[in-house]
């Protein structure tokens, strides 16, 4: 049904934004288009390789608006680029100037200026400042490109005169900081009110949400009534920071149906089922989804969650009291000696079994694929030189010589064939990712046993020694590393066993399991040895352990294990990995397997592939 209503409202409402925008939609510019440019000159220039480029969000912002768009509501929120140490975020479309080329260079000006390195200045403000001076100090071809942006910008900002006459000397101040970034003097508060430049960096709203949480904890610490006796409650929940409601911004007005109605908000917390403080233990166990406030008061009672670690008569065995080791820091650069606790493990209640049904006929196709790739020795007769002597040969030799007609001829054979010289360690993260469905019967888990089932087939097939680990991780003094197969086990229904018996695990502190493998494919005495890495996304653990410190500690420990000789290739099933996973291994370092249901497939032949091309 036609609603005139409707209609009228929407043209009243293209018009109105048609009036407050003042973009040149015409000439946009998105950073999906920039991005692959703006990776490559942000790290060409010196920019840290680990910091992702990522869409910034919009934040409030307080600034003189003219009518249209007081009435349009638009111009409170603004996406405004900032650099932290994990993240460069830039604005997901720039349409300011008129020509396409100059929305492209204010792209260009942020991953050139982010790319340099300040010492500490207090203020953010002039520390934008202090970089662009910097940018045209070392590159002086940078600086007729940045006058030209400038010039075409200010114009843009509207004449003084049309600001109110408090925000007049703030924006003078602003425009000879742009004009002239050596010689600025600004201070934060010089642009507060006044049209922010789109081409400085600015505080990083990362880091403005941490700060608030590290506040709002410690503060609700330091108020803590005195705790009644801990309960503990073996609970797996999801959880989430919220927001909470402010106490004098509680009237809510709306009109429904012509009608005028209005609430007050009281802090009265439902989710508790109207109950006392005592029985918060209870109703933390009831639910499935745990909010976490940033509230100034706190409860009476702290509730204690533990993650569902499986009991001992339930877990693998470990393997004596475990291995400490290093981890990398990349903040102090050094490696933080004994950080972690590697504990391994081995699933002794798998019972022994042949390859599953489902993959038998695909374990006979591989294998006598494989079969046709072991080193075939065959003796090589009429040598000069061999192991052993060719007997017919010798014999006519003798002979002849007693009739008095010897002639010198070959007569040695000896073997022909090389042997291939080759360890292989595959590593596979059993990380709680893999327990998703990748249809309505199989999970990830079962995907990567079927994958380690083959790959193991091929390679008792063709030969070659080989060994299985798996890991997983709950914070850094329980990284869980799980022997399938070892060097000096041969490959039996046992080792099937425990393949088909894996199951998903905790997180995924890929760092330490990598510098175990490498302390046992190094003390192997092939001359080439390959260390194999399965997984299915990026390190990450309860801790620190996500984000760039876990990229630099799993980079760190990959070139320590290329200091050992080895040589570490990474399989992935995730979609993300080209973001990431260059970093970590280098451009012909991965593999990425889009369709994870061709991974048992796959990754026999791609090890063939491997050692055809090492």
């Amino acid at each position: 049904m036609f609603e005139v209503e409707e209609w009228v409202g929407g043209l009243w409402h293209r018009a109105v934004t048609r009036y407050a925008d003042d973009r040149f939609q015409e000439a946009a510019v998105t950073l999906t288009q920039m991005r692959k440019e703006v990776g490559v000159l942000y790290r060409a220039l010196g920019g840290e390789r680990a910091v992702r480029i990522e869409a910034a969000a919009e934040r409030p912002v307080t600034l003189p608006r003219s009518f249209w768009r007081r009435v349009a509501g638009s111009h409170r929120r603004l996406a405004l680029a900032y650099l932290d140490e994990e993240v460069l975020a830039l604005p997901e479309e720039v349409a300011l100037f008129p020509k396409a080329e100059l929305n492209r260079e204010i792209y260009r000006m942020l991953a050139a200026v982010a790319a340099q390195s300040l010492p500490g200045v207090s203020g953010w403000a002039q520390n934008a400042c202090l970089r662009y001076a910097a940018l045209r100090a070392a590159y002086p071809a940078v600086r007729a490109r940045y006058d030209a942006m400038v010039s075409a910008y200010i114009p843009l900002r509207g004449t003084l005169e049309s600001l109110p006459p408090t925000l007049q000397d703030k924006e003078v101040r602003l425009r000879a900081a742009m004009l002239s970034p050596e010689t600025a003097l600004i201070q934060d508060t010089d642009i507060d009110g006044v049209q922010p430049p789109p081409f400085w960096l600015y505080p990083s709203l990362r880091t403005s949400e941490m700060s608030v949480r590290r506040d709002a904890a410690s503060g609700a610490q330091m108020r803590r009534p005195p705790a009644a006796p801990e309960e503990k409650v073996e609970k797996k929940a999801r959880g989430e920071y919220v927001q909470d409601h402010d106490g004098d911004k509680g009237l809510l007005v709306f009109r429904l149906e012509n009608l005028f109605s209005w609430s007050e908000y009281l802090k009265l917390d439902r989710t508790a089922d109207d109950s006392p403080d005592e029985d918060a233990a209870r109703v933390a166990e009831d639910l499935d989804h745990l909010s976490l406030s940033t509230q100034e008061f706190g409860g009476g009672q702290r509730i204690k969650l533990n993650l569902d670690l499986p009991s001992a008569s339930e877990d693998d065995t470990p393997l004596g009291p475990g291995l400490h080791l290093p981890e990398w820091d990349y903040r102090s650069r050094r490696l933080l000696p004994d950080h972690c606790l590697l504990q391994p493990m081995l699933d002794h209640r798998a019972p022994p079994c042949a390859p599953p049904s489902r993959l038998r006929r695909v374990v006979r196709e591989v294998r006598a694929r494989f079969e046709m790739m072991r080193p075939m020795r065959v003796w090589r007769r009429n040598q000069a030189d061999g192991e052993e002597i060719e007997m017919e040969r010798w014999n006519e030799f003798c002979a002849d010589r007693i009739a008095g007609g010897a002639v010198e001829q070959p007569m040695f054979k000896s073997f022909n064939g090389r042997l291939r010289d080759l360890d292989c360690l595959l590593l596979a993260d059993l990380s709680m990712s893999t327990d998703a469905y990748v249809d309505n019967d199989r999970r990830v888990i079962d995907v990567i046993s079927d994958a380690l089932m083959l790959f193991s087939e091929a390679l008792d097939a063709v030969g070659d020694r080989f060994a299985l680990y798996g890991f997983s991780s709950c914070k850094r003094q329980h990284v869980r590393f799980h022997v399938i197969k070892n060097f000096a086990e041969p490959y039996t229904d046992a080792v099937r066993g425990r393949i088909v018996a894996l199951r998903p695990g905790f997180y995924t502190r890929i760092g330490a399991a990598l510098r175990q493998s490498t302390k046992i494919l190094r003390d192997q005495k092939a001359s080439r040895r390959l260390l194999l890495i399965l997984t299915d996304g990026k390190p990450n653990d309860l801790d620190l352990y996500e984000g760039r410190y876990g990229l630099e500690d799993t980079r760190q420990a990959v070139m320590e294990a290329r200091r050992e000789g080895l040589i570490p290739f990474c399989i992935t099933v995730d979609k993300e990995a080209e973001e990431y996973l260059p970093y970590l291994f280098g451009d012909k370092g991965y593999a990425l397997i889009n369709n994870i249901e061709r991974l048992p497939r796959e990754l026999p032949l791609l090890y063939a592939t491997l050692m055809e091309g090492k």
